[in-house]
């Protein structure tokens, strides 16, 4: 990724920072913090998450600390005393101010024009009640608790998600109007939804003050208002009850005709509660840096209260996705995370991130029954769950059920249309549409995922052999020497070995496209 701020240039792929023309040399470690800053400029960013990010959790004195983000300031051309990109928030932390451009490292589309702009027309509406679950206003007055509001709005979105009867709009979509002032109907319009809820939460002390509201966005009326003020520790049931007026303001009927049954398991400590909202707050920002806090804060959440299955579950996910996208050996990613589901599992059976992640560990342990009956399950716990939809389709896929894997890809686009990991499903449905011999539609949905994540190296893997198989030679050629930029390792034996393709014609047909483009 491209970060543009000033006259400065920060490439993360090939880790180097210019300022103007001129390369500035940066010590690793300066140049991790400066991307921590960055990425995470949209808020304060602590001393336990620079030391998490940067060190790894690792004991670091004030003055390392101090010395580096001086360094990291004339890097990039500030001071101290100007701080005009990087400031220092007394007893707080430290936020990137300046203004920054994001970009991918290079063009996704082959032809070196400028990338399309995101399409935005409107979704149409889905057979069930669909609703969507704005981000709670955080109205304490201090950035750094937009975890803790952000943590509210994620558990209503997971338990109405586990009502089969809604259609509730992923947390990474509705997620996008964060801190916008943004007029209903557009999000209805843009989310394909006809229900939006937003609210706030006001936390002190020991005590929380949450508003929420329903809105119906075809009638302009609101259906449902409430305020809770309460403890800190009530903070559980009022998630619910918040939970339960919605159904019941939505659907009476279905309301009466089922045994409401939303409420998951809480943990046994608001500390490690706390704690797992915090590394989801990281979780969801995608990025190596921010999944390596993520873990570090999840570990201590299940050193509180080692029954906890969410957290159990989300810390075996994060692991199976940093090896994924190629930051971590898959082998250990594989055993650790198995081990991690199943103690996820044994602590709360109903926690569908536990069998999600259960299910993509058990893909690239190359046990594809069971892959599909942990997702499978998973679906059944939350069929809203975007995440686990998505890889269902690259199980689906790998098992040779192409078809079937395209279509569980798309549904997690749906369910999320606006969704930081929303490359990956495109990348799963270029590998579907390949496998079905639809070339150009595979090289269509593998540009726009590059477009989206060019780290995505999934997608550019599928680029490469469909355009190879569909004999654009040029295209072919382009689109392996920017894999071979993303994965310097690729080969036609790495594939063979590595690639969890479960029958030998698509394995074969697969290879074939790679060959064709050039690869050895």
């Amino acid at each position: 990724m491209l970060f543009r701020f000033e006259n400065c240039v920060l490439d993360t792929s090939r880790r180097e920072l210019r300022r103007g023309s001129e390369p500035v040399a940066v010590e690793p470690q300066v140049f991790d913090l400066l991307v921590c800053l960055i990425e995470n400029r949209d808020r304060v960013v602590s001393k336990d998450d620079m030391i998490a990010s940067v060190w790894g959790g690792r004991i670091v004195s004030e003055s390392t600390l101090t010395s580096r983000v001086n360094a990291a300031r004339k890097a990039i051309g500030d001071s101290g005393d100007a701080q005009r990109l990087i400031r220092t928030m007394v007893r707080k932390g430290v936020r990137f101010v300046g203004e920054v451009q994001v970009q991918p490292e290079h063009p996704a589309n082959g032809g070196g024009g400028a990338s399309p702009e995101p399409h935005t027309a409107a979704l149409a509406l889905p057979e069930r009640p669909a609703i969507a679950v704005l981000p709670f206003t955080n109205m304490s007055g201090e950035p750094e608790q937009d975890y803790f509001s952000d943590g509210i709005s994620e558990d209503i979105i997971t338990a109405l998600s586990k009502l089969r009867w809604f259609f509730v709009i992923a947390r990474n979509s509705s997620f996008i109007y964060k801190g916008k002032a943004v007029h209903l109907r557009q999000v209805a319009e843009e989310l394909g939804v006809r229900y939006v809820v937003e609210g706030s939460v006001r936390k002190g002390g020991d005590r929380v003050r949450i508003t929420a509201q329903l809105n119906d966005t075809v009638t302009g009326s609101h259906i449902w208002a409430e305020r809770y003020d309460r403890e800190l520790a009530d903070v559980f049931a009022v998630q619910d009850e918040i939970t339960e007026a919605i159904v019941a303001a939505i659907e009476p009927q279905l309301y009466a005709a089922e045994n409401f049954h939303a409420q998951r398991k809480a943990p046994d400590s608001m500390d490690a509660w706390d704690l797992v909202m915090r590394a989801l707050s990281h979780y969801w920002r995608v990025t190596r840096q921010d999944n390596l806090v993520a873990q570090a804060l999840l570990e201590k959440a299940i050193a509180i209260d080692a029954q906890y299955g969410q957290a159990l579950g989300l810390l075996a996910t994060s692991h199976m996705f940093t090896a994924h996208m190629g930051w971590a050996d898959m082998a250990k990613a594989v055993q650790l995370a198995e081990r991690l589901a199943l103690a996820a599992i044994q602590a709360d059976s109903e926690d569908a991130w536990a069998h999600h992640a259960l299910g993509k560990a058990h893909i690239f342990a190359r046990r594809f029954d069971d892959s599909l009956a942990e997702f499978e399950l998973a679906l059944r716990l939350n069929p809203n769950f975007a995440l686990a939809q998505a890889f269902y389709g690259l199980s689906l896929s790998y098992s040779g059920r192409w078809q079937e894997g395209d279509e569980a890809a798309r549904r997690a686009l749906r369910l999320s249309p606006r969704d930081p990991y929303s490359a990956v499903y495109l990348g799963i449905a270029a590998y579907a549409q390949f496998l079905g011999r639809h070339y150009a539609e595979a090289m269509k949905l593998s540009r726009e995922a590059i477009r989206q994540r060019s780290d995505f190296v999934g997608a550019h893997r599928v680029l490469t052999a469909a355009a190879g198989m569909a004999g654009e030679t040029d295209v072919a050629k382009s689109a392996l020497k920017d894999l071979k930029r993303a994965q310097p390792n690729i080969s036609l034996a790495w594939i063979s070995d590595h690639m969890p393709i479960r029958n030998g014609p698509d394995l074969h047909h697969y290879l074939e496209g790679f060959r064709r483009s050039g690869l050895t």
